[in-house]
């Protein structure tokens, strides 16, 4: 059996687990919205059309922010089309995707669904076909009091309090060709700025995301941030990113190293930024809003009806081996906690997501699990471990650690988590962790993902097909714990001060 060795200290911290990395994304697109959460005819929905079934697996979750309207929708979306009365509401073309928009959902409804499950809203807004005066009345009408036109429509729309609405986007992918209203760095990030300045004018407690490149690969990349933060640095809170990773080539060994990529792409950023408050000479540091990230080609190249209404659209049935990459991007955000400050899986039920729905139900998908794992069990703060594990090379990456780690100290709990990832495809891996700080800790629970099919996926006829189990593949004795990760598998292990 191949061995590794982890080591850590509880006096070497990476940071503070912001709750904000277990975020998640809604956007107007396929049936996310419609058929998702909204759905007034369904059964299983309640008097709002709120589906209750998807807001229960929502809460298993635990995700503290979800991210709206769009996406590329938001580019070119009236926020006013979604609210007032649902009859007089328009019906548009919705561009980004080629369907028809009816805007039956809208602003209020999506703060009614985010208090019904428990989280909060983090707003996009457009700065593809609109700008700077559309950025500031939507704050207007979500955050003023009363006393001014658009908090008084707001009033009059029956929601006598403001929503509050403290973290916003400002645009998407405006780097993207793909994008309505496609900008230049120079362009976007003037609008940009002029944008987020009358948004803090109207409410200064708002915090900001400024679009970074849409993924690593744009010919734009680090170009892009540089001159969006050269106009934006002292107006903004933090930088986006955005990542989703594929294997058309069926090369799992490959596809579970792209999680160096994902560390390559943060660790840049970060970079960047740092350059950025060095040459402002700035005592402000810019954090990273990872918003929009994934597993996502299933479902690439399908064809929809154009112009149909909430069409099954990107609803990519993921494999157990997606689930260990979203597994290894969580470890990986856990492990960059002093800067990845807000994080969105995208996105949240039927469109590339880890919830599907049906007319007869909802069911968790293989991603599901190392969420909820991460979520419920990843808050705290999170200790720098260095792992000595056997590489291996794949088609393009060299030197991939077969062991993924992080560690998460929940003091005021006194517990102490371990989220483990083996790329090993052939073989099991004992790791040995020496934790003699922790030695009056026990294990209280250790859980391991695996399957024998790497391909395996859960449907709706077969919905725990794929489920992590509660296993005994742990000791800890004298302050070394000792575990047995199996191939091809995620793991966590938790413990608990006696």
């Amino acid at each position: 059996m191949k061995k590794a060795i982890i080591i850590t200290d509880k006096n070497f911290i990476i940071g503070e687990v912001d709750k904000r990395i277990f975020g998640s994304f809604l956007e107007h697109l396929g049936r996310a919205v419609y058929g998702g959460i909204y759905q007034p005819d369904s059964p299983f929905s309640d008097k709002d059309g709120f589906r209750n079934d998807t807001a229960e697996l929502i809460k298993e979750l635990n995700v503290p922010i979800v991210r709206y309207p769009g996406g590329n929708f938001v580019s070119g979306y009236n926020w006013e089309d979604g609210i007032g009365d649902n009859s007089t509401r328009p019906q548009r073309l919705e561009l980004a995707w080629g369907a028809t928009e009816d805007n039956q959902f809208g602003l209020n409804e999506f703060t009614d669904w985010a208090k019904k499950v428990g989280t909060q809203p983090m707003m996009a807004i457009n700065l593809g076909t609109k700008g700077v005066n559309e950025a500031k009345d939507i704050v207007e009408y979500c955050n003023h009091e009363s006393g001014s036109f658009y908090s008084d429509l707001r009033k009059k729309h029956g929601y006598s309090e403001p929503h509050n609405i403290k973290l916003w986007c400002l645009g998407n992918e405006m780097d993207g060709s793909w994008q309505i209203g496609h900008k230049t760095a120079e362009e976007y990030a003037k609008l940009a700025c002029e944008s987020a300045k009358v948004m803090k004018w109207v409410d200064p407690a708002i915090e900001l995301v400024v679009c970074g490149s849409s993924h690593m690969l744009m010919d734009t990349f680090v170009q892009w941030e540089t001159t969006v933060l050269e106009h934006c640095y002292e107006n903004v809170e933090y930088i986006s990113l955005h990542s989703y990773y594929s294997n058309y080539v069926d090369d799992t060994a490959d596809f579970l190293a792209n999680t160096l990529q994902f560390d390559a792409f943060i660790e840049s950023v970060i970079t960047i930024c740092d350059y950025m408050k060095a040459k402002k000479r700035s005592k402000k540091q810019i954090n990273l809003s990872f918003d929009e990230w994934n597993v996502w080609y299933h479902s690439n190249g399908e064809k929809i009806d154009k112009w149909s209404k909430a069409p099954h659209q990107l609803e990519d049935v993921y494999t157990f081996e997606d689930a260990l990459l979203v597994g290894g991007m969580l470890i990986s955000l856990l492990n960059h906690a002093d800067r990845v400050k807000i994080a969105c899986l995208a996105q949240l039920v039927n469109v590339i997501a880890p919830i599907i729905t049906s007319d007869t139900g909802a069911w968790r998908q293989t991603i599901f699990y190392p969420f909820f794992h991460t979520s419920n069990l990843g808050r705290g703060t999170v200790l720098k471990s260095i792992v000595k594990a056997p590489l291996y090379d794949s088609k393009n990456f060299t030197d991939v650690p077969t062991v993924q780690c992080a560690i998460v100290q929940d003091e005021e709990n006194k517990k102490l988590t371990l989220f483990l990832l083996n790329k090993d495809l052939k073989e099991d891996i004992e790791i040995t962790c020496d934790l003699r700080q922790f030695r009056n800790y026990k294990v209280a629970k250790s859980i391991v993902f695996n399957h024998d099919n790497p391909k395996a996926v859960n449907t709706e006829v077969d919905p725990y097909r794929v489920v992590p189990q509660e296993k005994k593949f742990a000791d800890f004795e004298d302050g070394v714990l000792i575990m047995c990760l199996e191939k091809h598998s995620w793991s966590v292990v938790e413990l608990k001060k006696i």
